[in-house]
């Protein structure tokens, strides 16, 4: 009887990592939508090679808010990448705390981010943060994101 009670937990605790949306920066990435204060809204990591800033959309009223990723490699005119990254496509967060950031540096799989971030729950003055974990390779240029 209690082994049939614990499947649903066992499957659960296998379930794999919601991946997060990836994307080009394009007009999204605007210097207008820059969370204020910008000092408390971006960060820098791998010697100020990669970048992070704080979008404030606006709307959606629950997910305003964007990770945008500067990063190598740079383009031929020396510019960095641009990455945005949302939950979901079109979807940001409700919010994100650069301040609290932990980085890891990985010689295969390059820097990995994990940011606090949190989902809009209605009622909830301050909904509990969950990681949004965020790997850049700086050689190929690839950028992942997950939440747990």
């Amino acid at each position: 009887m209690f082994r049939h009670a614990l499947i649903p937990l066992v499957c659960l605790a296998a379930a794999p990592l919601s991946a997060a949306s990836v994307s080009d920066c394009g007009d999204r990435a605007s210097a207008r939508f820059l969370a204020e204060p910008w000092e408390e809204n971006t960060a820098t990591f791998a010697e100020g090679e990669v970048r992070l800033a704080v979008l404030d959309m606006k709307e959606p009223a629950g997910a305003p808010s964007y990770l945008v990723v500067l990063s190598p490699p740079y383009n031929e005119v020396g510019d960095r990448q641009c990455k945005v990254v949302e939950a979901q496509p079109n979807y940001g967060f409700y919010q994100i705390d650069l301040a609290t950031v932990e980085a890891e540096q990985d010689a295969e799989t390059g820097l990995t981010l994990r940011i606090p971030v949190t989902d809009y729950a209605d009622g909830w003055k301050n909904p509990p943060p969950f990681p949004l974990t965020v790997t850049i390779n700086q050689s190929t240029g690839e950028v992942t994101a997950t939440t747990d």
